[in-house]
């Protein structure tokens, strides 16, 4: 079985993972000066590098070459070559746990949990315990926990991972050390996907690569799985059209041309446009949710120039000349264009006749 793109591509070092500058430099400086902590919270949305940041932590903390070479471990780096951190890698630690806290969430599962951390390591260094999606943790398992959480023995490591902060209980926010994982910006997800490709041997045009990291919405894991679909049907040459006919969106040629017609308020064209976007298949909600973010950079910079700088990590360069052009056809009447949209991707998600809305705010905005 072959391995899937996003695992024979996952992040090794810090070096190698991408947009989480604040949080690399941190975790470095700790690793090269051997003060990693007992335990740390990692939140963030999916696919941004909770996981495998862990995974990097548990190789650091049991690399053999770490241990005995100073001048390497100052790299604050694991190896990857050592004999604890190929284990690592290939799953087959017996040091490492990974526990996923959606299914083992009870106060059963942590009592065997405190059990298995009073047991020494039984081929590394220290002990890592993952737990994923940790806010799924019941009341009285996160209680169960605290005390281990605050004096674990000296061998052992916890790192938590969730999705959702909010919900993880004060009491074990105190005991840890916490980081917060960002989206990544599309450049340097497509960035990641044009190296992929390369070494794949992949051809991909530069559209499809954008519209495969947009429709990942700033996670990796989810950019390199689209990707990964795409070349399971065996077509080494993929084109913006597959990707929109897989994703269900639009791509930014078509995406554009569209707005061009709405900020020039034709809307008979803009109708029968919108008409063959229907017949195609393509989710309308989602083309909406994606015009309203089009027309909004537009109207940025319409009024505030100076935004072209933060849009350059969201937009492809090119684009970014698109967007520059149509600000200069946007007016202050477009500003109820941008209202209607809104109001009609409201009604819509809910509404057995998507287009309808849709239609009534292409009329009505334009006016």
């Amino acid at each position: 079985m072959s391995l899937a793109i996003y695992r024979k591509y996952r992040p090794a070092t810090f070096e190698d993972l991408f947009g989480q500058e604040m949080v690399v430099r941190i975790l470095r400086e700790a690793a090269k000066q051997g003060k990693l902590a007992h335990a740390y919270l990692f939140a963030g949305p999916r696919g941004t590098g909770k996981t495998t940041t862990s995974r990097i932590i548990a190789k650091i903390a049991n690399c053999l070459t770490r241990a005995s070479n100073a001048s390497f471990r100052a790299r604050g780096e694991p190896c990857n070559k050592c004999s604890a951190c190929r284990e690592i890698d290939e799953g087959h630690s017996i040091d490492v746990i990974e526990i996923d806290a959606a299914s083992n969430r009870g106060i059963d599962e942590i009592r065997s949990l405190k059990e298995n951390v009073r047991v020494s390591p039984v081929s590394s260094v220290n002990k890592v315990f993952i737990i994923d999606e940790a806010h799924q943790l019941t009341k009285d398992a996160a209680n169960a926990l605290l005390k281990t959480l605050e004096e674990p023995p000296e061998h052992v490591i916890f790192i938590l991972a969730t999705t959702e902060a909010d919900k993880i209980p004060a009491t074990i926010l105190s005991r840890t050390q916490q980081f917060y994982f960002k989206h990544a910006p599309l450049e340097m997800i497509v960035k990641k996907l044009k190296h992929i490709a390369a070494l794949e041997k992949i051809q991909i045009s530069p559209d499809a690569l954008e519209l495969i990291a947009s429709s990942a919405e700033g996670s990796f894991r989810d950019a390199e799985s689209l990707l990964d679909q795409l070349v399971s049907f065996g077509d080494k040459d993929i084109t913006v059209e597959e990707v929109e006919g897989m994703v269900g969106k639009v791509g930014f040629k078509k995406l554009s041309g569209f707005a061009e017609l709405l900020l020039q308020s034709n809307v008979k064209d803009a109708l029968a446009s919108l008409s063959e976007i229907e017949d195609g298949g393509y989710n309308l909600p989602q083309f909406t949710k994606d015009l309203i973010q089009y027309i909004r950079r537009v109207m940025v910079l319409k009024y505030n120039s100076e935004m072209k700088e933060m849009f350059k990590t969201e937009v492809m360069a090119e684009h970014l000349v698109k967007l520059e052009a149509h600000a200069k056809l946007f007016k202050d009447a477009h500003v109820n264009l941008v209202k209607s949209l809104i109001t009609a991707y409201s009604q819509m998600r809910y509404s057995q006749f998507p287009i309808i809305p849709l239609e009534v705010a292409i009329v009505e905005g334009t006016k």
